[in-house]
């Protein structure tokens, strides 16, 4: 079989290493972006720059020494932050609750299999060995299932406090132009993607090491409890990503219909009651939400590889090195994530509009070139030449090369459905500019058109994510899909800054709006933010496509976890799971928009009672009610988040319990071939009829202008779609990947429960 060529304690170095790296790196940016004051400031020309008054006079131009704007930009960007801040302690609060109920049901299900006894008992896989017993695994999971959870909800807030901490800073930055507010934003992004990354590392690497003083030699049991890391991180992501969207949405549909659409007047006007609830929404949805989403999906692809690793040669023959593979993996993307985002801040300065969006763009590209250089690195140090994978009871002969290929394939599909989901989404392409065209006949074509793009917009990816997933199981079984998965998140750090950059972006622009700045600095904060926007469907794009590995890699652990040896759909007990699993995203799907439009509905009440009942609101004389805006959003995502997550976290359980693991297998694969689909089209339908909007809005070409300006007839039918997409791209579409994810890491966790006492109904009858 012969040796890694990586010694274990090369291993227990490099890794802990590259985390703290990646922290170290996050701390620095983040200490740069600081450095951007938000205090006005006494301006001699003596202190500005390389050529003294030169400077000094075309600072002036931009009135880089308004010091009423600086103050006002605080105040405003204070604002953002304390709603930010007050909504997520809020959803906090709730989901503490909930996690707590959560940890202490793990502990009984699991802790039940054997009876609660403490005495060893046969290995799963291997009966002739002893194993610790099921009360240690009950304990054990239900420690990394919260080590999950707190994990997930620190990745999001601090990610929301960097975003909230750096919109202010970007609008300042902005009156000197593009190239220096696209750095701040860009930064800020960076110190989200690499806290993430390198936290979910660590942590999950510290926690493995702690619990082998316990379970030494039983690698099957350690690795089986550390799925519950992966469980707490996708538990905490959905009731973000839900509570979070609605909040978001509902503040948006609000602001966008009475304010554009009734009163006409521009996006993020200060005269409008619902503004500050609107770029709090940013903040918490796609940024919080994003944050843990992503961190889930990461927890749950190692999680996944390690569990089918512990019963392969990896785990039989203890060899340390190459079993912490999917964690090496990891480690070697923090530091091709870090050398990526220098060529974006550090190498080329960007000095127009029109090179922004290649910026951004150039980040995918690179990190995923360096990264298969380093994959290539990894696989050919960390892993011995010839091994063997579990697949379904045998155990399947696999080289070094072969495993290469499996992340590598998972890499470049990521970047595929990256650039497809671009070229759909993007108005610098037909598709978008086709759905700004059909405008000019009224909302009813635009909707008709929207749809279409996204239906369409799955084939390619879903032909991607079928490609990978058949190399990937044709060389390495079920291991190679999970670390597929792995090679797709495996630049999760450039992902995540690329995708919080948007909101940051978002946010600046609103507040030059409400700071009353220069129509050339909002032309300036716009045109970060149309790229954004692009970016932030590209990142969607990866997520869902990430999720439909992650889960496909869980679904196999979960079906030799419950010792199911073939799903056969034409057994009655799977069909049925089969067709209720199709049916659970659609079901899902209708409660976030039923959510969102009725938060909406009680919005765009109470922005219309501001409007008609305080005077001298109109002529800008008095100050809207912002809180009230804001107290309706948070009660509406509190209070609509939990049914949402109650369906997600309680189905596996109910069909485990009642039908048996045959039918939670059809469950399983049914909630994952249905959901990627509409998870797909409605993110790409909705990012669509947003840069439709900004396409007419912005006016850039002869064929916009024709459609344009803002107030017309085709303006005013794009802000109707951008409406409609709000909830469908930023609520169902991107929880809907939670969904999958979710089930099938649930119902890994259980396995051992359902596999003992689950089928209930089936026994009776």
């Amino acid at each position: 079989m012969g040796a890694a060529l990586l010694p274990d304690l090369g291993t227990e170095i490099v890794i802990p290493v590259c985390a703290v790296i990646g922290i170290v790196f996050s701390l620095v940016q983040w200490y740069i972006v600081s450095n951007v004051k938000l205090t006005p400031e006494s301006s001699s020309p003596s202190n500005n720059g390389k050529n003294g008054y030169g400077d000094y006079l075309i600072e002036e131009e931009e009135g880089i020494n308004d010091q009423n704007v600086v103050v006002k930009c605080a105040e405003i960007q204070n604002a953002i932050s304390e709603g930010a801040t007050s909504f997520l302690f809020t959803e906090y609060q709730y989901v503490g609750i909930f996690m707590i109920a959560f940890a202490i049901l793990i502990f009984l299900f699991l802790g039940s299999v054997e009876g609660f006894s403490t005495k060893s008992q046969p290995c799963t896989y291997n009966k002739e060995k002893l194993c610790k017993p099921a009360l240690a695994t009950a304990i054990f999971s239900t420690v990394s299932f919260l080590l999950g959870a707190i994990t997930s909800v620190v990745s999001g807030f601090l990610g929301m406090k960097v975003a909230t901490y750096a919109n202010a800073r970007t609008t300042l930055e902005a009156r000197k132009g593009v190239g220096k507010a696209f750095i701040v934003a860009f930064r800020s992004g960076a110190v989200m993607g690499f806290l993430l990354a390198a936290n979910g590392l660590l942590v999950l690497y510290i926690a493995i090491n702690l619990f082998k003083l316990y379970y030494g030699d039983d690698w099957e049991g350690l690795f089986e409890a550390i799925t519950g890391y992966g469980l707490g991180g996708s538990s905490m992501a959905l009731f973000g990503r839900v509570g979070g969207g609605i909040y978001t949405k509902a503040a948006d549909v609000g602001a966008d219909l009475v304010g554009k659409v009734e009163r006409n007047i521009p996006e993020d006007d200060p005269r409008n009651p619902a503004v500050i609830a609107d770029n709090v929404g940013d903040n918490v949805g796609d940024i919080a939400g994003m944050g843990s989403d992503l961190f889930g999906s990461y927890a749950e692809a190692s999680c996944a590889a390690l569990v089918v690793a512990s019963i392969s040669s990896f785990g039989i023959n203890h060899e340390f090195t190459a079993m912490l593979y999917p964690l090496l993996i990891s480690s070697m993307g923090v530091l091709i994530c870090l050398i990526t985002t220098l060529f974006a801040t550090d190498f080329f300065e960007i000095k127009a509009v029109k090179e922004i969006e290649p910026a951004l763009k150039n980040q995918l590209i690179i990190s995923t070139a360096l990264m298969t250089v380093g994959i290539a690195i990894v696989t050919w140090t960390c892993l011995p030449s010839s091994f063997t994978i579990f697949n379904f009871g045998a155990q399947k002969v696999v080289k070094n090369w072969q495993l290469f290929l499996c992340v590598a394939v998972g890499l470049w599909a990521g970047l595929i459905i990256g650039f497809v989901t671009e070229y759909y989404t993007s108005n610098t392409y037909s598709p978008v500019q086709d759905v700004a065209d059909s405008c000019r006949t009224g909302a009813a074509t635009n909707v008709i058109f929207g749809l279409a793009l996204g239906y369409k917009s799955v084939i390619i990816p879903i032909f991607a994510i079928a490609i990978a997933i058949f190399v990937s199981f044709s060389f390495a079984a079920m291991y190679g899909i999970a670390v597929a998965a792995l090679g797709m998140l495996s630049t999760i750090a450039t992902g995540l800054a690329i995708d919080a950059y948007g909101p940051i972006s978002d946010n600046a622009g609103g507040i030059a709006e409400m700071a009353g700045m220069s129509h050339r600095i909002r032309e300036r904060t716009d045109a970060l933010d149309a790229a954004g926007n692009t970016t932030a469907a590209i990142g969607k794009g990866f997520a869902i496509g990430s999720a439909a590995l992650v889960s496909l890699a869980l679904f196999g652990a979960f079906v030799s976890r419950a010792a199911i040896t073939t799903v056969d759909v034409l057994t009655p007990q799977v069909f049925i799971g089969l067709i209720v699993g199709a049916m659970l995203p659609y079901w899902f799907s209708a409660m976030t928009m039923k959510s969102v439009g009725s938060a909406a509905l009680k919005m765009v009440e109470e922005v219309r009672r501001q409007f008609n009942t305080i005077p001298g609101l109109m002529e800008g004389t008095a100050k809207p009610d912002y809180a009230t805006c804001v107290k309706i959003s948070t009660d509406a995502s509190i209070k609509e988040m939990i049914p949402p997550g109650a369906l997600v976290m309680l189905t596996p359980l109910i069909v485990g319990i009642f039908f048996g693991v045959e039918t939670l297998s059809g469950v399983l694969a049914g909630a994952l071939v249905s959901g990627v689909q509409i998870a797909i089209s409605a993110s790409n339908t909705g990012g669509a009829w947003d840069n439709a909007k900004k396409y007419i809005e912005a006016g850039a070409s002869e064929h916009a202008r024709t459609l344009g300006p803002k107030g017309s007839e085709p303006h005013k039918a794009a802000v109707i779609g951008d409406t409609i997409g709000d909830p469908l791209k930023d609520t169902s579409g991107p929880s809907l990947n939670i969904l999958i994810k979710l089930m099938a890491v649930e119902s890994l966790v259980f396995a051992p429960f359902f596999a003992t006492h689950g089928g209930l109904l089936f026994k009776i009858f």
